[in-house]
């Protein structure tokens, strides 16, 4: 094999240092430059989409505290509402109460004075049935006849006794 001959070495170490001087060259001229070009491009991008994600965090930021402020207005709102209307039914339901207060207490009163009527009535029954009775039994007991005046006198000094 010739390239391990020694009497090439020589000729072969010169074209190794020219062609890799010439390969270096032409990496540092072509190559190099494409590469930091695109490096430099990347870091570039990188450095902008840094930049935009920076600011949309801070959007969205912005956003999230405007978005709590709203909920909290709206639960606040809400809650106003809420203790409106709670009152309002409150103060209806009051009002319905002391209606059927009112209605209550005059169905009452009617209720009282209907049966003191009829109590009224069923003691001038009785004061009559009793003065009636009492004239019979003096009739029938003792055999004497009494006026139903006198029977009724008797009855109610009777009645206002027990009274």
């Amino acid at each position: 094999m010739p390239q391990f001959d020694p009497t090439f070495f020589p000729t072969q170490l010169f074209w190794l240092a020219i062609t890799f001087i010439a390969l270096y060259v032409l990496m540092v001229r072509v190559g190099l430059p494409r590469v930091t070009e695109v490096l430099d491009a990347r870091r570039e991008r990188i450095d902008h989409d840094l930049e935009a994600a920076e600011k949309l965090k801070a959007e969205a930021e912005a956003a999230l505290a405007a978005y709590e402020k709203t909920m909290a207005e709206a639960r606040s709102q809400a809650q106003g509402l809420l203790r409106t209307a709670s009152e309002r039914m409150a103060a209806e339901a009051a009002a319905r109460q002391g209606e059927l207060a009112k209605t209550l207490a005059e169905r009452t009163k009617q209720a009282e004075s209907r049966i003191d009527a009829a109590r009224q009535a069923a003691l001038a029954d009785v004061r009559e049935v009793a003065a009636t009775a009492a004239a019979a039994a003096a009739d029938r007991l003792i055999g004497v006849a009494v006026e139903p005046s006198q029977a009724a006198a008797a009855v109610d000094k009777v009645l206002a006794e027990r009274k």
